[in-house]
């Protein structure tokens, strides 16, 4: 069964505005109007693949003319872009709301780790789009997806450097952590398995710590 509803009908993330006058700010319109372009990328890509994203598409999905979706994006690849640092920002705060007043550096892993699993889960075509599509979208989107992995990989080596500080090479252990936690999440969503992420806590987290820091 798949996780996520078909991409070829306005997007509902995003409630239309009143058609006709209004008396609405021409910053909320034209912030509403970019938000409803962003959701439908996610909608488009996050079914049908970054191969399938076009213009034409998108303005379809989010409801908006063509003249709308130039006032606000250079072209397709501009979108994607945006629409990528969107999910990475917004993911990112949640990491770290939730690792926010945990106790000790162990509990500050599994908290950012739970929460990570728990946003992807929750949004399917926002996982794929992220994790998997922006793989195919060319050396721009790869950058940012991998500053964002290095942002986490930053996180999880103050966490080891707490959990040991005579820990001989907390950065390239958490460079590794992260990337491999990042393939096992990755080959899962492109499998469909995105609502089944939050499962893999427990053993995500057994293998994540050295046992020099378990102890």
């Amino acid at each position: 069964m798949p996780e996520h509803p078909p991409a070829d009908r306005p997007s509902p993330d995003v409630e239309r505005l009143p058609s006709g006058r209004h008396r609405l700010p021409r910053a909320f319109v034209a912030d509403h109007q970019r938000r409803r372009i962003l959701a439908a990328v996610v909608a488009v890509v996050g079914v049908h693949g970054f191969g399938h994203l076009t213009v034409d598409a998108i303005i379809t999905r989010a409801g908006v003319s063509r003249a709308t979706f130039y006032a606000h994006f250079r072209n397709k690849d501009d979108v994607f872009l945006r629409a990528c640092d969107d999910l990475a920002a917004r993911t990112a705060r949640r990491v770290a709301a939730a690792r926010r007043d945990q106790p000790d550096a162990l509990r500050r892993m599994a908290a950012g780790l739970g929460a990570l699993l728990s946003h992807l889960a929750a949004d399917p075509p926002a996982a794929r789009t992220w994790m998997v599509e922006s793989m195919a979208a060319g050396p721009e989107a790869a950058a940012r997806r991998d500053a964002a992995l290095g942002a986490l990989a930053r996180l999880v080596a103050a966490d080891l450097r707490d959990l040991d500080p005579h820990h001989p090479d907390p950065d390239l252990t958490a460079e590794t952590i992260t990337g491999g936690v990042y393939q096992v999440l990755a080959t899962r969503i492109r499998r469909g398995e995105t609502t089944a992420l939050p499962d893999l806590l427990p053993r995500l987290m057994t293998i994540s710590i050295p046992a020099c820091c378990a102890r």
